[in-house]
């Protein structure tokens, strides 16, 4: 399962909801991958990690041995610049993923070179839209996800400040009800 997240508009708040939503993925033998390409600096490996995650960067560091990798919590993450050759890095690592969920955190000028690349098939989108000030660009992006047969999810508000640090780290033990509504929307349907 491959699941993208991004923003609407100038919504804050998408990085914590991916983290959230890899948190929510993740299970103690069995880590999701968080792969980020918003800009900012990569993440670094905290000092307690679940098996599942080390055994995960383990397998993305020995076919990906230049790239930025962080196991987290229940996670693990990895870093890329926001530039369309990332793409090909991304398709690279998709499947090291193998059972577990791939969180694919991007700002919204990849999000269609990301949907155009055969090689990546995401199966949901969560987007990240303050609702006040982007309704219609909303509504449009929802549509045209829909149209690919993505499923699609919205989350109206960003997280609390103690759960989106929770997540950044991997270690949110309970998600939000907005964050396992969005999971529930992009895992079933």
């Amino acid at each position: 399962m491959i699941v993208l997240v991004t923003r609407v508009g100038v919504a804050t708040g998408s990085r914590a909801v991916a983290a959230a939503l890899a948190c929510a993925a993740s299970e103690p033998d069995r880590a999701a991958l968080l792969i980020d390409l918003d800009p900012g600096r990569a993440a670094r490996s905290t000092l307690v990690a679940t098996a599942g995650a080390r055994a995960l960067e383990e397998r993305v560091a020995a076919h990906l041995p230049d790239a930025a990798l962080a196991s987290r919590g229940c996670s693990c993450g990895l870093t890329l610049s926001p530039d369309p050759e990332a793409l090909d890095t991304v398709a690279a690592a998709l499947p090291l993923a193998r059972e577990s969920a791939a969180i694919v955190h991007l700002p919204p000028p990849l999000l269609r070179p990301l949907l155009a690349e055969p090689r990546i098939r995401p199966t949901g989108a969560v987007l990240r839209a303050d609702l006040d000030d982007g309704r219609s660009l909303t509504a449009l992006a929802v549509r045209d996800l829909i149209d690919l047969d993505l499923r699609a999810a919205v989350v109206k508000r960003p997280l609390g400040w103690l759960a989106a640090r929770a997540a950044q780290l991997g270690a949110l033990p309970e998600p939000p009800s907005v964050i396992r509504r969005a999971w529930t929307v992009v895992n079933h349907g």
